[in-house]
């Protein structure tokens, strides 16, 4: 069966690192001093230092804007319809930074196949259409849209990728992921655990090259699992003012139980070198690490995309997938995974030679 390859990565953030800003913004809106000292101390704890977004942060005090533009005023944030509207310029322009910084310009007519994964927006013709076009790409390029799935696309869109690999050795996939999770912030400044989800996300774009020719990352096999009783601890629904997302604080604790008896099946009976796990959060990443013993620089790569740029939903595996490439010194066998809304647990192996 031939081997699928991940070439080469491109990523992008927007030029606007938003984090300290929209602490600011929130921290400022909380009424009670209690839950505005637990809110403080959280965010202390969440070993994030810079989030991007598409959104320009607005001068202090930040009593009623979180942004230059008003976008996000105190008492009328935007319509879903507001929000999409934004989406569609934003993300194509985005996308295209990754595939800039992929360097597709002696690829492009060889590319046979576009897979585009987001859960942050939706247009028709869609991001795959607007991309095949801006990219220069083949009006017979067969594309494909991974959408709704969250923070797990980036396994899915890559299995898909080795499939067709496998199934038509000459193909060429360009796979790209794109969010931007700053489009939807919710209104709920008094809900403190609400709050804090909004504390880890931001906009982030990652673009790869998937093919037969050796080089980068060789991908191994995938294994898909969903965690008993918990299909109601990540939720993702489309409201009349966005998309709204339900993390529930319950879900590391659920992962660090299930993994000690779960994951060596996902594992695939190897003993990996290399760690890609989806930086989801500060306790997500204790409690992978915690469950399956792992050694405190086994996720080095992830707590680094996550202090660098928070959790961009599907883009974020991939931004771990790059630091490993661009590593010299990292070699041998990994394992990459993912969590995402079922409670769904997305695993594939690969290699670095």
């Amino acid at each position: 069966m031939t081997q699928a390859w991940l070439n080469r990565i491109g990523t992008a953030v927007p030029p606007h690192d938003i984090h300290a800003e929209f602490a600011d913004f929130a921290r400022s809106a909380i009424e009670d001093p209690h839950q505005r000292a637990l809110f403080d101390r959280m965010a202390a704890m969440a070993d994030i230092e810079h989030r991007y977004a598409i959104l320009e942060p607005g001068p202090k005090p930040r009593d009623r804007f979180l942004d230059a533009e008003g976008f996000y005023e105190r008492g009328a944030f935007p319509s879903t319809a507001a929000r999409m509207a934004r989406f569609q310029p934003e993300a194509l322009a985005l996308a295209m930074q990754a595939i800039a910084a992929l360097d597709i310009a002696d690829d492009r007519s060889r590319i046979t196949h576009l897979i585009v994964a987001s859960c942050t927006g939706f247009t028709a013709p869609g991001l795959d259409f607007q991309i095949m076009r801006a990219a220069g790409l083949s009006d017979r390029v067969e594309r494909t849209i991974v959408g709704f799935m969250g923070c797990f696309a980036a396994v899915n869109a890559l299995k898909l990728a080795r499939h067709i690999i496998r199934s038509e050795p000459e193909a060429v996939v360009l796979v790209v992921n794109l969010e931007l999770s700053s489009l939807h912030l919710q209104e709920q400044f008094q809900e403190i655990p609400k709050m804090l989800s909004f504390l880890l996300f931001g906009d982030g774009a990652s673009a790869g090259l998937v093919s037969a020719q050796p080089g980068g990352l060789a991908l191994g096999a995938f294994r898909t699992a969903v965690i008993p009783r918990s299909e109601d601890l990540i939720t993702w629904h489309i409201r009349d003012s966005g998309f709204e997302m339900h993390l529930s604080g319950q879900v590391p604790g659920r992962i660090r139980r299930w993994l000690p008896d779960h994951g060596p099946e996902l594992l695939a009976g190897l003993d990996p070198d290399l760690w890609a796990v989806h930086a989801g959060g500060r306790s997500i990443l204790d409690a992978v690490q915690q469950a399956l013993a792992l050694p405190p620089e086994a996720l080095r790569y992830s707590r680094a995309v996550l202090r660098d740029f928070g959790n961009m939903s599907s883009a974020t595996l991939v931004f771990v997938l790059d630091r490993i490439l661009r590593d010299p010194d990292a070699t041998g066998e990994g394992i990459a995974m993912a969590f995402g809304p079922g409670l769904t647990v997305e695993t594939f192996a690969f290699r670095r030679p």
